[in-house]
């Protein structure tokens, strides 16, 4: 569909070019395998996004999750005049008491969501080439609402042009240790922790087989993903709290992605686990780029072996190996928990956008963006984060 298309509603035998934006054309593709060689050329060429806006994690997790969950692929794809894509908006409708709404695919297993750029036009995209991209989705007709959470800020240092929209602060921020290279352990996470690590990890190296690993072949993977899914309902009943891997094919898209190789040879999700000849004791997963490693799911042994620290002593080890790799960033997910800031002191600054398309969508966006400024204020004030918790173990 030409812009001319997308402004007017219909079809337009002429292209007409904005003359304050470099966006000139708006396409909209409903299937993953029409919208894949361009998406795929943002991946590689001048690419500016996130790992977890990556064609086979997205399509991978649109087959065995969002496909259940009710969402069909909306992905927007925006041009220049001499047809280069622009960029990638990878989005899906869904319905919510019935406003339609346009949000990220991948769900609550995408730590952060973006669009993928060209890396030269991200760096000069302006306001005016948001509000062409808006206006084509309203024209479109099929959206009520952009519902557009946990965009980063910056990325890799660079400015998120999304951030021009307005937009509010996220529910939950980011921990985030930015790497240095050639810098001690010592140096990345004080001077206490990695010699206490080291200390219990002492006595983990007397079980047999001890070692830690990055998963590489298939059997591997199997063997630590059904260790992973006999350990984790139990952790998580320990802790009331609700098994979202329990839901209709998650276990099947981390299977998946967990055995899905990317071009390069390595794997959609990367498996990093300790383990010794009696049991796996600690397995955390994540994607890499080879520039920031972010944490997707983790869970560790529930017998004797979990009162050393085995999750602790996982993360330094995957933090050292992406150290030696030259890797520039490492994250443990969003939220602030203790854990995280023991090797995280930094933060990533993480917002929302809530765009109107339509008067029902305009209702829509005030009730979603109030209803996270409202989370918000809950998850920064003390008291009553205190009593949500103590309401939630209630309710448990």
């Amino acid at each position: 569909m030409t812009l001319a298309a997308a402004i007017e509603g219909r079809t337009a035998d002429e292209p007409v070019w904005s003359k304050t934006s470099r966006i000139a054309e708006v396409e909209f593709f409903d299937d993953f395998g029409q919208a894949e060689p361009t998406w795929r050329s943002l991946e590689t060429l001048h690419r500016f996004a996130t790992p977890f806006q990556r064609f086979d994690f997205l399509s991978l997790w649109q087959q065995q999750v969002g496909s259940r969950e009710g969402f069909r692929p909306f992905v927007v794809i925006a041009y220049d005049r001499e047809r280069r894509p622009l960029l990638l908006l990878p989005l899906g409708l869904n319905e919510a008491r019935g406003i339609r709404i346009a949000s990220f695919m991948g769900g609550k297993h995408a730590t952060f969501n973006m669009a993928l750029w060209d890396r030269d036009f991200v760096t000069e995209a302006k306001r005016a080439d948001l509000e062409v991209l808006v206006s084509a989705i309203r024209q479109r007709g099929e959206a009520d609402v952009l519902a557009l959470y946990r965009q980063p800020l910056k990325w890799q240092n660079q400015r998120n042009p999304m951030a021009l929209l307005p937009h509010q602060t996220s529910v939950n921020g980011c921990p985030v240790m930015r790497l240095v290279a050639g810098a001690s352990p010592t140096a990345r996470v004080g001077l206490s922790l990695p010699g206490r690590l080291k200390s219990k990890e002492r006595r983990l190296k007397k079980l047999p087989g001890y070692r830690y690993f990055v998963a590489s072949d298939d059997t591997d993977v199997t063997r630590l993903l059904d260790a992973f899914f006999r350990i984790k309902p139990q952790r998580m009943a320990a802790q009331r709290l609700p098994n979202v891997f329990e839901e209709p094919g998650v276990e099947n898209f981390v299977r998946d992605a967990c055995m899905k190789h990317l071009a390069n040879g390595e794997r959609v999700l990367q498996i990093h686990a300790l383990e010794c000849d009696d049991e796996v004791i600690a397995i955390f997963a994540g994607v890499a780029d080879g520039d920031r490693f972010s944490l997707m799911f983790n869970t560790y042994t529930v017998s004797a072996n979990s009162r050393h620290s085995p999750g602790l002593i996982l993360i330094s080890h995957i933090i050292d190996h992406c150290a030696e790799h030259g890797y520039r960033a490492f994250d443990l997910g969003v939220g602030s928990d203790d854990y995280k800031r023991l090797f995280c002191k930094a933060d990533e600054s993480i917002f929302d956008c809530f765009v109107p398309l339509s008067p029902r969508g305009a209702v829509g966006a005030a009730v979603m963006s109030g209803v996270n400024r409202a989370k918000y204020f809950v998850k920064h004030s003390p008291a009553l984060l205190q009593a949500a918790r103590g309401l939630r173990r209630a309710v448990s």
